[in-house]
C-alpha cells in the first residue's frame, strides 16, 4: 500500500471510458448506473493496492475490522460519483437534488469583490459545484486541476463539455504560473478552487493528524491563500446515495494570516483546523473518500497532491 496516487495506473482506458460515457449518456442514468455493479466487482478483484487501502482506511474510520461487503460499498460510491460526473459535466443538473449549506455566508464574502478560494479534497465530488454555478451564473468558477494524471479521463470530459477548458487551471504548469493564472482568476472576482489534500511529490508537505495519524498535507494552498490575501471557504459536495447530494461551504477565513515570527507552527495550526474538517466530514460520509492509497504512508515523501477526481 506505500504507493503514491501518482503511481497508479488509471483504472479502465480510452476505449472504456468513451463506452461508460456513450452508455450513460444514451441510457439514461437508472441503466448506466447498472453497470456500476461489474465495475466495483473489477476493482474489487484486480486492484489490489486500492482494495487494501479502502480496507484499511474503513478500519481507521470506523475503529473496527472490515470485510470485503464494507470495501465493496466503498467502491462502488467511488463509481457512482465517477459516473455522475457525465451528467454534471454535461450539465444535466435537474436529475440530482443538491441541498446547499453554508451560501448565504459564501455570498457575504464573495460580495466582498475580492474573489474566493475554495479548498476542498478528494471527499465526495467537486463536480457538484457545476450545480452551484449553474443556480448563480453571475458567479465565474476557475478550477484548480492536474490534467495530466489522468488524460483520458480530462479527455472525455472536455468532450463533453468543450467550454470546460475555459475554466480550468492546470495545476501542473510551473508553480509561478499556476499562481499567476490564480490570481489573475481572483482578481476578476473569481471563485477558484483547488483540492488541499493530496501533496504532489517534490512539493512541500507537512505531517499533520488526520484521524488520529500524521498524514503528509500540502503547503501550498495555505501559503498561496495567505500571499493573496483573499476569503478562504471550505467546500465539501458529499454523496448521499440515489441522486442526492449536499454541498457544504464553511467560512474558513476572511484573510488568511500566517504569522512570519512563528511561520512553520502557524501554518501547521491552519493546516490542522482544516485536517480536523476533513475528518469531521469523512466522519459523516465515510464512504466518500476516495483516496484510494496509503493517505498516510506514502512511499516517497519529499519535505516539505492525485487524479483530479
Amino acid at each position: 500500500m506505500k504507493q503514491q496516487w501518482q503511481e497508479r495506473p488509471e483504472g479502465g482506458g480510452v476505449f472504456a471510458l468513451k463506452l461508460i460515457r456513450s452508455f450513460a449518456l444514451l441510457c439514461g442514468r437508472p441503466a448506466a448506473r447498472l453497470a456500476l455493479y461489474p465495475i466495483t466487482a473489477y476493482f474489487l478483484v484486480r486492484r489490489g493496492p486500492e482494495r487494501r487501502a479502502a480496507r484499511a482506511y474503513l478500519e481507521r474510520i470506523t475503529g473496527r475490522s472490515v470485510g470485503w461487503w464494507q470495501v465493496a460499498r466503498h467502491i462502488h460510491c467511488f463509481a457512482a460519483v465517477t459516473l455522475d460526473r457525465v451528467f454534471l459535466l454535461s450539465e444535466s443538473f435537474k436529475r440530482f437534488e443538491v441541498r446547499i449549506h453554508g451560501q448565504e455566508q459564501l455570498d457575504a464574502l464573495w460580495r466582498q469583490g475580492r474573489g474566493m478560494l475554495l479548498l476542498g479534497s478528494h471527499l465526495g465530488s467537486f463536480d457538484v459545484l457545476r450545480v452551484f454555478g449553474a443556480l448563480n451564473p453571475a458567479v465565474q468558477v476557475k478550477v484548480v486541476i492536474d490534467l495530466d494524471h489522468n488524460p483520458a479521463m480530462t479527455a472525455i470530459m472536455n468532450a463533453l463539455n468543450p467550454s470546460l477548458a475555459a475554466s480550468v487551471i492546470n495545476a501542473r504548469q510551473h508553480g509561478t504560473t499556476t499562481a499567476l493564472a490564480i490570481k489573475e482568476a481572483l482578481d476578476e472576482g473569481a471563485l477558484v478552487t483547488l483540492l488541499a489534500d493530496r501533496a504532489q511529490p517534490g512539493n512541500a508537505a507537512i505531517p499533520i493528524d488526520f484521524l488520529g495519524q500524521p498524514a503528509p498535507l500540502p503547503t501550498s494552498p495555505w501559503l498561496l491563500a495567505a500571499a493573496l490575501k483573499v476569503p478562504v471557504v471550505l467546500c465539501f459536495g458529499l454523496y448521499r446515495g440515489g441522486n442526492r447530494y449536499d454541498l457544504h461551504f464553511e467560512p474558513f477565513a476572511e484573510a488568511l494570516v500566517i504569522e512570519r515570527q512563528r511561520r512553520e507552527a502557524a501554518l501547521a495550526d491552519v493546516m490542522q483546523r482544516f485536517a480536523d474538517r476533513l475528518a469531521h466530514y469523512a466522519r459523516g460520509a465515510p464512504y466518500n473518500w476516495f483516496n484510494f492509497y496509503d493517505f498516510w504512508h506514502p512511499q516517497t515523501h519529499a519535505p516539505g497532491d492525485g487524479d483530479g477526481h
